[in-house]
C-alpha cells in the first residue's frame, strides 16, 4: 500500500512539473506589441495632455443688467493750441447730455458697444477780450483786447453741439453694473448747432459798472460744423469721470489759430 502511494505522488509531481513547462513555453512565444502600436498610445497620450478638456463657459444671467438709457457729463473745458494772444480764464464748463443703447457681445457679455445721440454744450470764458463771431466782411476771426479800457465784466463764447457717441465698453461684473467697475473708449462725432458770445455788464477801466446789459452775437461763419473726438470714461457703479479731446479744430484753418477743445469732468450713468 506504501508503494502505491508513493509512486502515485511522483505521477502526480511529474505531471505538474510538465504542465507549467508547456504553459511557460506559450508563454513565451506570444507575440510583443508593434512598434506602431506603441507609437500610437504615445501620440493619443501627447494629444491628451496638450489639449485638456475645455472648461465650462460661464453662464451670465444677464436679467438684471441696468436699463438706465441716460449719461449726463459736467466737465472743466479749455483749448489745446491756444496761442497767448487769447486769454482765456475762469470756470470754463460744458455739460453733456445723451440718450443712448447698450448691446453686450454674445461671447462674453463684460464686453458692449454704446451708442446713442444728445447734445454737447461748452462755455469759455475770456478776460477783457471780445471774440467777434459775427463781424460782417471779416477774414478771420478777431479776438480784440479791453486791457486798460472799458471792458465786459463777463465775456464768454457759447458752442453746443448735436452728438452721437459710439463706445466700446469693458464691465468687471456685466450682471450688477450699477456696482460694477467699468471702462470705455470711443468717439463722438458732432454737429455745431449753434456758436454765439454773451456779454454781461459793461465796466470802465476801474471796474466800474457804466451799463448793466446783456450782449449776444451769434454766427457760425469761422467755425468747422463737424467734430470728431476721443473719448475715455472709468466708472464704479453710476459715476465716473471722463475725458475728451478734439481731433478736428474748432476755428476753420483758414479763420484763425486751430484750437483743439478738451472737456475733463464727471460721468453719471447706470451703463
Amino acid at each position: 500500500m506504501k508503494k502505491y502511494f508513493i509512486t502515485a505522488l511522483v505521477f502526480l509531481a511529474t505531471t505538474a512539473a510538465f504542465a507549467q513547462k508547456k504553459h511557460s513555453k506559450h508563454s513565451k512565444n506570444e507575440p510583443a506589441p508593434s512598434k506602431d502600436s506603441v507609437a500610437v498610445n504615445k501620440t493619443l497620450l501627447t494629444a491628451a495632455a496638450q489639449n485638456p478638456a475645455p472648461k465650462p463657459q460661464k453662464v451670465w444671467n444677464l436679467s438684471k443688467r441696468s436699463a438706465d438709457h441716460f449719461m449726463f457729463q459736467l466737465a472743466y473745458d479749455n483749448w489745446l493750441g491756444a496761442p497767448d494772444s487769447i486769454h482765456i480764464q475762469g470756470l470754463n464748463r460744458s455739460a453733456n447730455f445723451y440718450f443712448m443703447f447698450d448691446f453686450p457681445f454674445k461671447t462674453d457679455p463684460r464686453l458692449s458697444i454704446g451708442t446713442g445721440l444728445g447734445i454737447g454744450s461748452s462755455n469759455i470764458f475770456f478776460h477783457n477780450q471780445e471774440v467777434l463771431v459775427a463781424a460782417v466782411g471779416a477774414g478771420t476771426l478777431g479776438f480784440p483786447s479791453e486791457e486798460g479800457g472799458d471792458h465786459w465784466k463777463k465775456y464768454k463764447l457759447v458752442t453746443t453741439y448735436l452728438e452721437a457717441p459710439v463706445e466700446l465698453r469693458f464691465a468687471l461684473d456685466p450682471e450688477h453694473m450699477d456696482n460694477s467697475w467699468k471702462f470705455a473708449v470711443g468717439v463722438k462725432v458732432g454737429l455745431l448747432l449753434s456758436a454765439y458770445t454773451k456779454a454781461k455788464d459793461r465796466q470802465n477801466s476801474v471796474g466800474q459798472t457804466i451799463g448793466s446789459f446783456i450782449e449776444k452775437e451769434s454766427s457760425k461763419q469761422f467755425f468747422n460744423t463737424p467734430r470728431l473726438a476721443g473719448t475715455v470714461r472709468v466708472s464704479k457703479g453710476v459715476i465716473g469721470l471722463f475725458g475728451q479731446v478734439s481731433a478736428t479744430s474748432l476755428i476753420k484753418s483758414s479763420a484763425g489759430p486751430s484750437v483743439f477743445p478738451f472737456s475733463i469732468g464727471l460721468n453719471l450713468s447706470g451703463l
